[in-house]
């Protein structure tokens, strides 16, 4: 027996009214908010093109959050390895491992984070590379051993350090590679539930031990909106159902404050889409949360929430983390 390991999700969101610089300045204090508050990790995600997402550069933004944080986990959620060279993120997260040794996390992603135009401009117009991904990994995980005096290409630094790899997905296939290669796996649940039951028990059945981990390892990331009453979270949430509301009709727009109703309340297939995208979401005050979140990691085997936390408000959102994490305190795992 266990207890739940608890950590965050970050993209650096700008705010209505704000900006990038803004957006970072608010993930600087989550980061050391839910550091006093014993979370495992905060990891950051990368996006492209895309205005009112600040953690493009993902890499150089983990750097930045490691060096305002004193012991907490810092890393990606993901890294989308096919946009970069295998070298280049071996040698970039080597020299944050370097920096703040035994902090940094490397999870990786097979999609590009960004539509496909954006994509051709990262790959350098050869959309391929996710063909790749599991070579990739490997390749990683060859720079990242302790002696490689044979390989013509090493990378220093990244080569002897211990830099657990993540594979993260949001269907079937992340499942299988993870199983494959013995590696943790995490799973975006927060905007993609739609293949989450399947791909954890794919994951859990497919596992095979190895030198990086000898049962399987299980994130779910899950969106939570936690506030002293029901009422409150279930108000406060409306800027996360119309942030994916945007995203869905394509009129992205910076993360605005709660409305009175939903901006789609009476198109029903907008409100299909949208319930379908945020089906792990959870609202509510602790006692609600507690016991939802509970009954879903048990059903799932879930060895770590990871929360991702759309709140307009500052301080209502540092709040939502901590209510988050009085309710989750004590739940324990009964995993084999």
């Amino acid at each position: 027996m266990s207890k739940l390991k608890l950590s965050a999700l970050e993209l650096a969101a700008v705010t209505k009214g704000s900006g990038p610089r803004e957006a970072i300045e608010r993930t600087i204090q989550v980061a050391q908010h839910i550091e006093t508050l014993g979370y495992e990790r905060l990891w950051l995600a990368e996006h492209h093109n895309m205005p009112y997402i600040a953690s493009s550069a993902t890499s150089v933004l983990i750097g930045h959050i490691a060096g305002h944080t004193k012991s907490m986990r810092v890393g990606s959620g993901g890294i989308m390895l096919p946009n970069h060279s295998p070298l280049v993120i071996a040698e970039q997260f080597g020299t944050l491992e370097t920096i703040y040794p035994g902090r940094i996390d490397l999870g990786l992603g097979r999609a590009p984070g960004t539509d496909q135009v954006t994509a051709m401009a990262l790959r350098r117009n050869n959309l391929n590379t996710s063909f790749y991904f599991k070579d990739d990994v490997t390749a990683l995980l060859r720079y990242f051993e302790n002696e490689n005096p044979m390989e013509k290409v090493r990378a220093f630094p990244g080569e002897g350090l211990n830099i657990p790899l993540y594979i993260l997905g949001s269907s079937t296939d992340s499942a299988y590679l993870a199983a494959e290669l013995g590696l943790p796996y995490a799973f975006a649940a927060h905007f993609a539930p739609a293949m989450f039951t399947q791909a954890a028990e794919i994951y859990r059945k497919s596992f095979k031990p190895s030198k990086y981990l000898a049962k399987p390892y299980f994130i779910a990331c899950v969106n939570v909106i936690a506030a002293q009453t029901t009422a409150e979270a279930t108000h406060l949430s409306t800027s996360l159902y119309n942030m994916f509301a945007g995203i869905l009709t394509n009129s992205r727009r910076p993360l605005s404050p709660p409305t009175e109703k939903v901006i789609y309340d009476g198109i029903p297939e907008i409100e299909r889409a949208v319930q379908g995208m945020v089906a792990c979401t959870f609202i509510g005050n602790e006692e609600k949360v507690k016991s939802e979140i509970s009954t879903f990691v048990q059903e799932h085997k879930v060895n770590e929430i990871m929360i991702t936390n759309y709140i307009y408000d500052q301080n209502k959102r540092l709040n939502s983390f901590t209510i988050t994490a009085a309710a989750l305190a004590d739940i324990e795992l009964f995993i084999d």
